[in-house]
């Protein structure tokens, strides 16, 4: 018989994450242990960490949700993992919960080991290139994460703006661009729609000047007609991120990606209701001839390393993903995950800490 059950930890941030929303200090996540009684031992594990004010289901009820979920599938009484159905089981507005338990069904399908899928990445066999994340934060700050990531060998860096003053952005850039050529520095930026539709076009002529290579999100989410004409005119290719969220109409996302054409798309497994509901959007994007690539949403190692894994089954050598590094949180849970050269690489030998 299978049974659900899960933990909370408040994990701790190393340094207050900035964003054009705000600064974290701290986020809870809460992890699901599915486990099948006739294996002694064998749990799945699943990470549910929605983020406040992005995703559709965080909120002061969100433990409670997750206390029903765990009553829904032992009232169950599931004898075969196959019955599971995690689609069933949870909401459209519960993504995180969504992700978690596809998460758990998996691990447990392979063996409770953490390894969700079979692929170079989940293996060992091949690391999955990422962008360094330069996080928002005073001049002095960001400057010094720029040093450090171009030290360490990323060459694809993603730059938060939106928080600062436009022209010591602009000058941060600028001193990137002194230190790495387009050539050897692929440059991201994302502004979490921090400009208005009004301004957006005359700013992003002026990123424009430092070759950069997209912006996420340039205006806030929900305005599509202002959106398209900002992709049709804009200088820099456009990825679409906060505006996926919450819309799991399939005949609706495909509504936006027609009528926006978006040059990118980024996914956000938690966000966006977990591996089908991603793998949905990048058949939307193939079909639609759209690039994308993944991103983690602060998850810790549970669920970075999940989305990695799923990551780790298309091709994208030589592309940067936005994974997270698993160096976030100073209590986050010890995993076999590590960064080299720019890429995020999994040991399926190495050690995971005991939930």
């Amino acid at each position: 018989m299978l049974t659900l059950s899960y933990q909370r930890r408040a994990l701790q941030f190393n340094f207050p994450a900035r964003t054009s929303r705000g600064a974290l200090t701290e986020h809870v996540a809460y992890y699901l242990a599915l486990r099948d009684l006739r294996s002694s031992g064998r749990v799945g594990w699943g990470e549910a960490a929605p983020l406040a004010g992005l995703s559709p289901d965080y909120g002061p009820d969100f433990e409670a949700r997750v206390q029903q979920l765990c009553a829904r599938v032992n009232q169950q009484r599931y004898t075969f993992l196959e019955d599971l159905d995690p689609l069933a089981l949870t909401g459209a507005d519960e993504p995180a919960l969504r992700f978690a338990l596809e998460t758990a069904a998996l691990d447990l399908a392979r063996g409770g080991r953490h390894q969700l899928y079979a692929n170079a990445f989940s293996e060992g066999r091949a690391g999955i290139p990422i962008n360094g994340l330069v996080w928002m934060g005073d001049a002095a700050f960001m400057r010094a994460q720029i040093r450090q990531k171009l030290a360490a060998g990323y060459s694809c860096l993603k730059v938060k703006i939106g928080s600062l003053d436009f022209a010591t952005e602009l000058a941060l850039l600028a001193e990137i661009r002194a230190e790495a050529s387009a050539a050897e520095l692929t440059l991201r930026v994302d502004a979490n729609g921090a400009f208005s539709p009004a301004e957006v076009l005359g700013k992003l002529e002026q990123l424009a000047r430092f070759d950069v290579h997209s912006i996420e999100q340039p205006i806030a989410a929900g305005q599509w007609a202002a959106l398209a004409e900002v992709c049709r005119q804009s200088p820099i290719a456009v990825a679409l991120d906060e505006e996926l969220i919450g819309l799991t109409d399939p005949a609706r996302q495909a509504a936006l990606l027609a009528e926006v054409q978006p040059p990118y798309i980024v996914l956000k497994p938690t966000l966006l209701g977990g591996h089908a509901a991603t793998r949905h959007w990048i058949s939307l994007a193939e079909t639609h001839n759209l690039g994308w690539w993944i991103t983690s949403a602060l998850e810790s190692n549970v669920g970075l390393n999940a989305v990695a894994q799923l990551t780790g089954e298309y091709e994208v050598a030589g592309f940067a993903q936005g994974l997270g590094t698993g160096q976030l949180y100073h209590n986050n849970v010890a995993a076999p995950l590590r960064i080299a050269h720019g890429a995020l690489h999994y040991d399926p030998a190495g050690p995971w800490e005991q939930l």
